[in-house]
């Protein structure tokens, strides 16, 4: 699959805030979690490190780029970073994320590349236990079993690739990024098809190929990502449909709730909830 390589340059065009990453040459413990609340176009500098890192983001949604990948994490996919793998990361609105680092010689249940990992309801329970929690010793026994349960449980689950999955393609590329911009044209695959010149059947390929989802469920993923921080800005349910180009806001709930698993106004409050 291929994906887009964006700089990771807030768009506002304010200059970002960069927060350095915790650990360079060493982990305190074989397995660690640090949580952050993180400001709007907050930013890590490119970096990698000898350990895997699982990257969670409770509210928001984290980017993260590599030097041929480009992964979105939003609140019910996880990315997992594999040993040595430079990466960076950005958020363009506030957030607030975790990381749970793993030490390379506990990595090997774990994927050997940078991937999306889906994850379950169980799995959102104990990440949330751990941010609660955070402050109990690190090194005590009962603490590390638990971090291994969520190794345990990540490894056993579904491995999702990119949650928004992008392409160089000079005939699918320009498509996605129309879309991109004008979130609410509900012109169909085969009428942009025409505009640029192709079949429905050549996008229908391409999008296979280098996307592995169908259309339709790429531009709805794209439209939940959109949603996410005019949700959080406090937006009406209403508004962001009429935006995301919804003919009534209760097609738009029924697809977010689908994507997402609660509806808009469910994942606004659990997004006021962590960060009161």
């Amino acid at each position: 699959m291929t994906v887009a390589i964006e700089n990771l340059t807030p768009r506002s065009g304010k200059a970002p805030l960069f927060h350095d990453a915790p650990f360079r040459e060493q982990l305190p413990h074989p397995l660690y979690f640090r949580s952050a609340q993180m400001p709007k176009n907050a930013i890590y500098p490119r970096h990698s490190h000898p350990w895997g890192e699982l990257v969670y983001s409770y509210s928001g949604v984290m980017e993260i780029s590599l030097r041929d990948g480009y992964f979105l994490a939003p609140p019910q996919y996880a990315v997992w970073l594999p040993p040595n793998m430079e990466h960076q990361g950005l958020n363009r609105q506030a957030a607030v994320h975790c990381s749970l680092y793993v030490a390379e010689a506990l990595c090997g249940q774990l994927p050997g590349e940078t991937t999306a990992l889906e994850v379950s309801p169980m799995l959102r329970t104990m990440l949330e236990h751990l941010r609660d929690s955070e402050g109990a010793d690190p090194a005590d026994p009962a603490h590390l079993r638990f971090l291994q349960v969520v190794i345990d449980q990540f490894a056993s689950g579904p491995q999702v690739g990119s949650f928004l999955p992008w392409t160089t393609d000079s005939l699918l590329e320009p498509i996605l990024q129309f879309l991109q911009d004008n979130p609410h044209d509900n012109r169909s695959l085969a009428e942009l098809a025409r505009l640029h010149g192709a079949t429905e059947r050549t996008l229908i390929r391409r999008c296979h190929r280098d996307l592995g989802i169908p259309f339709t469920e790429w531009k709805q993923r794209m439209r939940v990502l959109k949603a996410m921080p005019m949700l959080e800005a406090g937006e009406t349910v209403q508004s962001i449909a009429v935006h995301l180009g919804y003919g009534s806001p209760s097609s738009f709930i029924t697809m977010f709730r689908r994507m997402i698993g609660k509806t808009p106004d469910d994942y606004r409050k659990s997004v006021l909830k962590i960060r009161s």
